[in-house]
């Protein structure tokens, strides 16, 4: 790992405490090990070596001079003598599993704070409430996950919220030029982008996105937030928050929860930009039961060894499906052709981390892509990412159904593209897998 927060020089706002260590001494630890043990003290859980499960909807407090000064505290309300920060309330605002969760997520990413939802589009649809308003626009990059492209271009407009977007991958002057046009439809609150994108792999210059935000701050006297959906990548391929973003999103269900048995989702950054996202789910309900909670603490104690392995494997199956006759295309990211633009802007932001999820496009279109995805007998025909299985989807027809045809065409997606997610079983079998399902193309 080079991405972490250790090696950036961030700090959590929280106060350091036993439990909450993370330095061996003048030793900063890695984010793997402290995975095991932060934020959580045994000793306080008659010494069980893992959290157990608070599945308690409230909490007793222990007087009610406590109680009065815990909500204080949350609602922002606090006077001299007050905790710094409020004790254990109500599970809709905070719960021990909860709290293990956000704090040990902060550690890849190098943020100040976590907060943790019921879904990826409920931390999603929380962060787009709690900072554009009636009469405010989003500018976007394109693609986006489906359901964040439904959310922002089809439902934020009931709401008064408008929308202009780019393609991730257009030239600087083109992006310029729909951030001038969204100026002139109102007021900028959000810079929202996803890379690479999903499934087309394409690069958005977070380092760009940046230069926007405080270009448009300066010009119109309100700063947008940059917002990045880091699912893709994840945790390991990539650390947005250095790159210029404000704040970072994900999907648990994806490579963090990893398992393919869980929904759950995640924003986090700087204390400061975090407070009226978690005001909101507060005020909303789109936290995450500590269930969920819990077995997500487990799956961060193996992300980074689940996502290499995936990694490796998605880099075999990739150079297998490059030479195939019967296909196309293959968008995968260790492909980008050395010089251009999204190659430079790639390694500059994630190094050699080239991801496992990616597309390709099969011959004979749709009904290609169909006669294979029908003949597979390893890989599994799903829609979701990131799991130690892997999957495959025909995105025109699932995932991204619901976004305009037209738009479709606009972004490149062709009839026969399909989407596979790599996971951990051995990459040969997955290549012989393919290589029979491809023989009924």
């Amino acid at each position: 790992m080079t991405r972490t927060d250790f090696e950036k020089g961030v700090q959590m706002s929280k106060p350091e405490t036993p439990y909450r260590k993370r330095a061996l001494g003048n030793r900063p630890l890695r984010p793997e090990t402290l995975m095991m043990s932060y934020g959580f003290d045994a000793k306080l859980s008659e010494g069980a070596i893992k959290p157990p499960i608070f599945q308690t909807s409230t909490f007793v407090f222990s007087s009610a001079e406590e109680g009065a000064a815990f909500f204080r505290v949350m609602g922002g309300r606090a006077v001299d003598g007050d905790p710094a920060a409020p004790g254990l309330m109500y599970s809709r605002f905070n719960n021990p599993n909860v709290e293990v969760l956000e704090d040990r997520l902060t550690l890849f990413d190098g943020a100040e704070e976590a907060c943790v939802f019921s879904s990826g589009m409920g931390a999603i649809s929380t962060v787009l409430l709690a900072f554009a308003r009636s009469g405010d626009v989003v500018l976007q990059s394109t693609p986006l996950y489906g359901g964040t492209e439904t959310l922002i271009r089809n439902i934020m407009p009931n709401y008064g919220i408008a929308m202009e977007d780019f393609v991730a991958g257009a030239p600087d002057d083109e992006i310029r030029a729909q951030a001038e046009a969204a100026m002139k439809r109102g007021r900028v609150s959000m810079i929202y982008t996803e890379t690479p994108t999903n499934p087309t792999n394409e690069i958005v210059d977070l380092a760009l996105m940046k230069t926007l935000a405080d270009e448009i701050g300066k010009r119109q006297g309100h700063r947008p937030v940059v917002v990045v959906d880091n699912t893709v990548l994840g945790p390991i391929g990539q650390s947005p928050l250095a790159h210029g973003a404000d704040l970072v999103v994900y999907s648990l269900t994806k490579y963090i929860g990893g398992h393919s048995d869980l929904i759950g989702g995640a924003a986090m950054g700087s204390s400061e930009v975090m407070a009226p996202v978690r005001k909101l789910r507060s005020a909303i309900g789109t936290n995450l039961d500590p269930n969920t909670c819990w077995m997500l603490a487990r799956s961060l104690e193996t992300v980074s060894l689940r996502m290499q392995a995936a990694f490796d494997g998605a880099a075999k199956v990739a150079a297998y499906l490059k030479d195939h006759p019967k296909v196309e295309k293959v968008r995968y990211l260790g492909f980008l052709e050395p010089g251009s633009r999204d190659h430079t802007v790639h390694h500059r932001q994630s190094g050699e981390y080239y991801g496992s999820t990616f597309a390709f496009d099969v011959t004979d279109g749709q009904e290609g892509a169909f006669r294979m995805l029908n003949a597979l007998k390893v890989i599994k025909l799903a829609v979701s990412l990131g799991g130690t299985e892997t999957l495959i989807c025909h995105p025109g027809s699932t995932t991204h159904s619901g976004v305009d045809p037209a738009l479709r065409e606009r972004l490149k997606f062709s009839a026969g593209m399909v989407r596979v997610s790599i996971g951990i079983e051995h990459p040969d079998d997955l290549i012989a897998d393919l290589e029979q399902a491809l023989s009924h193309v």
